[in-house]
Formats: structure tokens, C-alpha cells, sequence
């Protein structure tokens, strides 16, 4: 049975902390966006993401983290790391290539402050747009990917622009 997923945020000195329990989805990528975005502008650059309580992840949270380690090599400064992964997980992270983006540590690597809260919501974005913005991480991240997510990608792409065309 999965527990419900979560993901509890803080910060320990410069380091910036995101636990992951039950399972990392699209559902949740959107807080994880917004988070890191508002830590980024604050000037943090390290960023830890502890999955051990991850049972699972799908395309869309991988790309959403893609899309920060991303960020941050863009920035120049600092980096991201994956602790505490499962074999499942780091098997996801490595076969979309993730592992040469950002770090992934396998076992008990570490543990997350005790200080994490609730992420807190975010303002409604387009979801579609979300699943979009990560899937093209996933492609930029690892050019092998482009094969894996192009219908994805050009289905989410023309149903925006149909979005778009309707609200003109």
C-alpha cells in the first residue's frame, strides 16, 4: 500500500532540504517548482533531495528536478543532490541520465533536518504547462530522452497553443 505523498521543505545553514514521502508525481512538482524557485531567488544554490521515503517517481517530478539542477548550472553556482535513493529510483534517475546532471546517492547518505514544514501551496499554474516545462528538462538534460517524451511533449505543446487560441 503507498502512503500519501509529500514533501516537506527547509533549509539547514545554506543547504536547502526537500523530503520526499510516498511518491514524487506531477501532483507535487509544481510546490517543488515554486519552492526551489523562491530559495534560488534568495540566493540558495545547494540543494539536497532526500527520497527515502520515496516509494516512486514519474517522469514529471525527474524533470522537474532535472529543471533544477538545470537552473543552477545555468546560474553557475552550487548544485543538487539526490540522498538516500532506493535502487528503483536511482534505476529511474540513471536510465533518463539524471545521474550525470546532479548527484544521486544510493543507501542511508544522510539524514534531513528535523526541522522541515509542509510545502506550501502554490498559486494555480497550468498543469499542462508544468508536465511540459519538465519533460523538456528531461530532454535537455539527456538528448537520448527526446526519443522517450516527443509524443509527450508534442501533444502537450499543441494543446496549449489550442489553449491559447481558445482564450484569444
Amino acid at each position: 500500500m503507498s502512503i500519501p505523498s509529500s514533501v516537506l521543505v527547509g533549509s539547514l545553514g545554506r543547504t536547502v532540504w526537500l523530503k520526499v514521502s510516498g511518491r514524487g508525481t506531477f501532483q507535487n512538482s509544481p510546490g517543488v517548482k515554486e519552492f526551489v524557485k523562491q530559495m534560488i531567488q534568495r540566493g540558495h544554490r545547494d540543494f539536497v533531495v532526500d527520497l527515502d521515503g520515496c516509494e516512486l517517481m514519474d517522469s514529471t517530478f525527474m524533470g522537474t528536478l532535472a529543471g533544477v539542477a538545470l537552473r543552477l548550472r545555468e546560474i553557475g553556482q552550487g548544485g543538487l543532490r539526490a540522498v538516500n535513493v532506493n535502487v528503483r529510483n536511482a534505476a529511474l534517475l540513471e536510465n533518463l541520465g539524471l545521474d550525470q546532471l546532479f548527484t544521486v546517492e544510493t543507501g542511508h547518505a544522510a539524514d534531513a533536518p528535523a526541522t522541515l514544514r509542509q510545502a506550501d501551496a502554490v498559486p494555480e499554474e497550468n498543469p499542462k504547462e508544468v508536465v511540459l516545462e519538465a519533460h523538456e528538462a528531461l530532454i535537455e538534460a539527456d538528448a537520448h530522452n527526446a526519443v522517450k517524451f516527443k509524443d509527450v511533449v508534442d501533444y502537450l505543446r499543441q494543446e496549449l497553443s489550442q489553449e491559447d487560441g481558445a482564450n484569444d
